[in-house]
């Protein structure tokens, strides 16, 4: 499999604890836009399958608080959200503003199956109260748990100043 060489080039400095908050947060903001906007469309596609009156009945009775296939497409959208990202220049929006990015220890980008296990590791630290993002105090190379279960790292990149 051919990888592709991430721009700029470098032997670059991990990225802190504080730096993977930041960018987090932005995303968060992205995120919360993105499945709002999922959730809206499915709700549409259904009044739209069964009818207006019928989707708000099954609103007001809860049939629909616990759907199981919304649950799902959000899921896949988060997921392809970060993908679609990482995979391709190593960097979510919240990531280029405080100038971190996603590689592989030579520098390309990181394959459809790393950002996988990252994505699905990440969710894992977040259920250990954020265990899996504070193990990167911890660790000399300031990597977290899906940093080591992806084989992955986050280093600085040259650019923005903070």
């Amino acid at each position: 499999m051919i990888r592709r060489v991430l721009h700029p080039q470098g032997d670059f400095p991990a990225a802190g604890l504080g730096r993977r908050l930041a960018a987090i947060s932005y995303d968060a903001l992205l995120c919360v836009a993105l499945l709002m906007v999922t959730a809206f469309l499915y709700k549409l596609f259904w009044m739209g399958f069964i009818g207006e009156a019928r989707l708000r009945q099954l609103s007001e009775s809860g049939a629909l608080d616990a759907d199981p296939l919304l649950s799902s497409i959000l899921l896949i959208t988060l997921f392809g959200f970060f993908a679609h990202f990482w995979t391709r220049a190593g960097q979510t929006l919240g990531m280029q503003v405080w100038g971190i990015r996603v590689q592989n220890a030579d520098g390309t980008a990181i394959s459809l199956w790393q950002a996988l296990l990252r994505f699905v590791v990440a969710i894992a630290s977040w259920l250990c109260v954020g265990l899996g993002f504070f193990w990167s105090l911890f660790d000399k190379q300031k990597r977290c748990w899906h940093d080591l279960y992806s084989e992955t790292q986050l280093v600085r990149v040259p650019g923005i100043r903070r």
